[in-house]
């Protein structure tokens, strides 16, 4: 299981004093205005915490003004990079609900419980999320998550146990 969830990434400067706009890879914006801290991943070994000083709303984005950060040559460099929270300050899920990144890579069993995929991607339609399932035999299926056709998920035991519903797999 993933240490840290992935929140937002830093998409330009905003302004002249040190604030980012942030594309939230989070379903809630608004949970920026509850976070003190934040961890940056520019890609490279070492992660920094940053102090959350100030948060505004712009559109779609957030935007972050981060402490000791006061000018737009000190967060360039941060552009492209992700914010990232611990596992600890992650939103508490409801009942049958499960972080994404807990999914992916899970295997994905018929409702006998043989394995026939794994978990590639899930997408978010709005309506429903869509499982994307790498079947065994190289075809993709996807599969709506919903009650009908998810019957189990246990991500401490690695798998999701599924029903197909007519159809689905015609023409994959």
């Amino acid at each position: 299981m993933e240490d840290f969830f992935k929140i937002g990434i830093i998409t330009a400067t905003h302004g002249l004093h040190g604030e980012v706009k942030v594309f939230p890879t989070t379903d809630d914006v608004k949970r920026f205005k509850k976070l003190k801290n934040v961890t940056l991943d520019t890609g490279k070994a070492q992660k920094t915490v940053l102090e959350i000083e100030s948060v505004k709303f712009f559109k779609q984005f957030a935007i972050l003004k981060f402490q000791g950060i006061d000018s737009i040559e000190d967060v360039q460099k941060y552009r492209k990079a992700s914010l990232l929270v611990p596992r600890s300050e992650a939103v508490h899920l409801k009942k049958d609900e499960y972080f994404i990144a807990d999914l992916i890579g899970l295997a994905v069993q018929d409702e006998d419980g043989t394995q026939i995929g794994t978990l590639r991607d899930v997408m978010e339609t709005g309506a429903n999320d869509v499982y994307v399932i790498a079947l065994a035999d190289g075809r993709e299926l996807l599969l709506p998550a919903i009650k009908q056709c998810v019957l189990e998920v246990d991500v401490e035991a690695g798998f999701i146990r599924i029903h197909i519903l007519d159809g689905l797999l015609d023409g994959t």
